[in-house]
């Protein structure tokens, strides 16, 4: 066992873990954070997206061991206040999920995509979404819901382009 302390989504957090533990399982099953799923186990489909000190990485792929004194930022970290941020808002009102089992990495890829990029073209939301995988939508209202957030941000009207 392995003492860790690390924050996540705010709030300070110290366990003892076993070496062996991914952050994905350590977030789920040690804090209760469940939006966090894991789809593979594989890093292949995206859906165990965390912020580790700003940056995203699947959760599923890493040791909780090594987030030890990081910053972590999970799906319920994105809200403020019980109020949905505009990424959620958008993946609600534009039809961004089906049937949601890749919502939470999606939207949390997307997040830290608007802070990286905050009016990316239709072609960077593509790349930036890449390493998360959706089974169900076929990403167009996924892509659109994106840039609905992004002009939200951006307190400018959406634009919808013209198909």
């Amino acid at each position: 066992m392995t003492a860790v302390t690390l924050t996540v989504n705010g709030e300070r957090h110290s366990a003892d873990v076993e070496d062996r533990t991914l952050l994905a399982y350590f977030l789920r099953d040690d804090l209760r954070l469940t939006g966090t799923h894991i789809g593979c186990d594989t890093s292949q489909c995206g859906a165990c997206m965390v912020l580790l000190n700003g940056r995203a990485v699947k959760s599923c792929t890493m040791f909780a061991v090594q987030a030890s004194g990081a910053d972590v930022t999970t799906i319920e970290g994105v809200a403020k206040d019980e109020k949905m941020h505009p990424v959620q808002e958008a993946f609600r009102d534009h039809h961004g999920l089906q049937c949601g089992f890749c919502t939470p990495g999606m939207i949390t890829r997307a997040y830290r995509l608007l802070q990286e990029t905050p009016n990316p073209t239709e072609e960077e939301i593509r790349a930036g979404i890449s390493g998360n995988l959706c089974r169900c939508t076929g990403y167009q209202n996924i892509v659109k819901a994106i840039q609905f957030a992004a002009a939200k941000l951006a307190g400018v009207p959406f634009q919808e382009a013209a198909e």
